[in-house]
């Protein structure tokens, strides 16, 4: 096979923006980044390599959809690919961890990971719970783990088990902290933080949406000097997305969905509805009428929700219904248009959901539909954004 040069991957200076080949990035990355249309860093992408790539501990304020898993499996690949292992690594010795706090997210990061390492020979695992133990297990023995990401509970399993050693970690990203407060992982977090080498001895990156007290206190606790980036969320959740809102009636809403989902410009979409039955009734309607649609919701098993994952990934969906809770997991570049089939009713999962779209630089639309039962819930979410959102009447093609 014929090698691949750099000079096959052309992208021109620009002002202003940092490119990846300004990173003197190993070439078997840069290949990888190539194929996958990297041109320009993100923001926080090109604020955090300088440090990171230069073994810095960080401290990243970013939400979902910056770019900031690539900017930790970047530099977690051109450290491991240029500190080869001197000495023997044992099978479930993991050379650098990740840790995620849902599963979805866990199985995206790892998907990332294997696609960044597609030329290189390294190994990349994950742990989750919902799949079998014995399973992961021995595809975990079956080779050595040099990128391991995992969620806590069943990273704690393995560990307790002696199926995972942390203690020659070189590398440890802790990836939405905030999240991890929230759902009470923190306890299980500090038992495998300590499994893992001293602060001194291995290079932490810590990102979260949010710096709370609690979360500032975790980073100090976690991190050795690091360098501190925060990436605001205001032209995340607005600048790329285009949001629109329609007044509809309960009845009426379905044959909305369904025009909306059949215009030219709509490639790939995810509804959100606040409930799981909501969620269900909405796929079989949809199904029904011929879409190719997936539901990812707290009840569908998780081997169900990797192949929905991946099916819509490849196109094979074009439509996903999901429940905020599964919705956050989902973190895939290319999607063109977020429904809120129902308006949801904490206004920071307004700002979790239209950030499935217009991600990693691209333009996306989030569509809202207001009827007489939650019309309400738009002063709040108006609040929280800083803005009004123009409430519309849907035009005639939409809604004859």
């Amino acid at each position: 096979m014929k090698s691949w040069d750099l000079k096959e991957f052309k992208v021109e200076p620009l002002d202003g923006r940092s490119r990846f080949h300004d990173f003197n990035l190993p070439i078997i990355l840069m290949h990888a980044i190539s194929d996958l249309g990297f041109q320009y860093c993100s923001p926080i992408q090109a604020r955090t390599l300088p440090y990171t790539l230069r073994g810095h501990d960080i401290v990243g304020k970013a939400q979902t959809g910056t770019g900031k898993t690539a900017a930790f499996l970047t530099t977690i690949i051109t450290e491991l690919l240029n500190n080869p292992v001197e000495d023997d690594y044992f099978a479930g010795e993991a050379r650098s961890l990740i840790i995620a706090p849902t599963r979805e997210l866990v199985m995206q990061i790892a998907g990332d990971a294997r696609d960044l390492c597609k030329y290189t020979n390294l190994k990349v695992h994950s742990l989750v719970g919902g799949i079998d133990y014995d399973k992961q297990k021995r595809y975990l023995h079956d080779s050595l783990c040099d990128i391991l990401v995992a969620t806590p509970g069943r990273l704690l399993d393995f560990a307790s088990s002696s199926d995972v050693y942390l203690d020659r970690t070189e590398i440890l990203v802790l990836d939405e902290a905030d999240r991890m407060l929230d759902m009470g992982f923190i306890p299980q977090v500090r038992r495998i933080v300590r499994l893992t080498p001293h602060p001194d001895h291995r290079h932490t990156m810590f990102f979260s949406a949010t710096f709370t007290p609690e979360v500032i206190e975790l980073a100090r606790q976690w991190t050795v000097d690091p360098t501190t980036v925060e990436i605001e969320p205001d032209n995340i959740a607005t600048e790329s997305v285009t949001q629109k809102v329609y007044i509809t009636s309960t009845e009426e809403k379905f044959e909305l969905l369904k025009n909306i989902i059949q215009q030219n410009e709509v490639e790939s979409v995810i509804v959100f509805a606040n409930r799981r039955d909501q969620c269900r009734a909405l796929q079989e309607k949809l199904k029904d009428k011929g879409f190719h649609v997936g539901l990812l919701s707290g009840e569908v098993p998780q081997g169900k929700r990797i192949k929905t994952l991946e099916d819509f990934k490849s196109g094979k969906l074009t439509i996903l219904v999901a429940t905020d809770v599964a919705g956050r997991g989902i973190h895939i570049d290319g999607i063109s248009h977020v429904v809120n089939y129902t308006l949801p009713e904490e206004p920071e999962d307004y700002v979790h959901r239209i950030g499935r779209t217009g991600r990693a630089g691209e333009n996306g639309t989030s569509i809202s539909f207001a009827c007489e039962d939650d019309a309400f819930l738009l002063e709040p979410i108006e609040k929280l954004l800083g803005s009004k959102l123009l409430a519309e009447l849907p035009t005639k093609d939409l809604l004859p």
